[in-house]
């Protein structure tokens, strides 16, 4: 796991991991150069419990802290946690046992309750092994996909290592870079329950970055072409290292953006929290008219309830 100014939602975190049930762990938690007072949480969590091992480093971002991270791990199999998120109690022992079971398989997920930032329930993300196809000649970056959650995953460790773990150059999109190459060695299965929660900020949803992580995603298919054809990556590899973020945070158009969606999922199941989000879109995006709409709409059938 790594972790950035995490000290708001990483307790929880650490208790789900610490708490995985009938299966032996060791948890590498990477400090990314936290300001905050993530890296004393840490340091508590490593006296209480001798199974957590924290390692600091300045900021450099999520591949550079996964890497490190990947390095330190001892035991056969790494899984992957995001701070913020949560894994169910059995889920470590049910992935492990999935990959025993499957000599053929490099990397187990699980289906994902993906949660809005105050634990409101949004969707279930259920991919399926077969919408997680390994590269083919002749198809397109389109076809690319990874599991439910980034932080649902289990693999191999010799796996992991023999296709070269993540890569520096990508600062984004690190986990399909890393998928794509695991599934030209092996299968990816899936245990098609929820095993993972993950939580999710406006800000994340933002789609900020996703001009970069579509060009990732060509320089990825680009990379998964040469390998089949017994050609030289470096070139991408060095493509790849160019894109960089801009230096711009998720902007309030960007998180107006998020706020949207996560009050679109609400909105049947809890209209009154669903118009606090189109509110909040609005606050960030004052021209939202999609917003504008559905909070009057909200807002009066809130009253006809209130009357009848």
């Amino acid at each position: 796991m790594a972790a950035y100014n995490a000290e708001a939602v990483l307790l929880p975190t650490l208790e789900s991991v610490l708490g995985q049930q009938d299966v032996s762990l060791e948890m590498i938690v990477v400090d990314d150069g936290s300001n905050d007072s993530t890296s004393e949480i840490l340091r508590d969590a490593a006296n209480n419990d001798a199974r957590v091992e924290v390692f600091r480093q300045p900021n450099s971002g999520l591949t550079a802290a996964l890497i490190r991270g990947c390095r330190e791990a001892k035991g056969d199999f790494i899984a992957r946690q995001d701070a913020g998120d949560l894994s169910l109690p059995q889920r470590f022992r049910l992935q492990m046992e999935k990959l025993l079971a499957e000599p053929g398989a490099v990397m187990c997920s699980s289906f994902v309750d993906c949660l809005g930032p105050e634990g409101e329930f949004l969707f279930t993300a259920s991919v399926t092994e077969v919408e997680t196809p390994v590269n083919r000649l002749g198809e397109s970056s389109a076809s690319l996909r990874g599991p439910s959650h980034h932080g649902a995953v289990m693999m191999r460790r010799e796996a992991y290592e023999a296709v070269g773990g993540y890569r520096s150059p990508f600062y984004f999109a690190q986990d399909i870079d890393l998928w794509s190459r695991l599934m030209e060695r092996g299968r990816h299965v899936v245990i098609p329950e929820v095993l993972y929660r993950a939580r999710l900020e406006p800000s994340s949803l933002s789609g900020r970055y996703a001009n970069e992580q579509r060009r990732l995603a060509e320089l990825i298919w680009k990379a998964g072409e040469a390998r089949c054809a017994g050609e030289d990556e470096e070139p991408i590899l060095r493509a790849a290292e160019k894109i960089r973020a801009q230096g711009r945070g998720a902007g309030r158009r960007g998180i107006a953006a998020g706020a949207y969606f996560i009050g679109s999922c609400l909105q049947k199941r809890d209209a009154e929290v669903a118009r606090r989000y189109f509110l909040e879109t609005v606050a960030n995006d004052p021209f939202h008219l999609k917003a504008w709409l559905k909070i009057v709409g909200l807002g009066r059938g809130l009253l006809r309830r209130q009357d009848s």
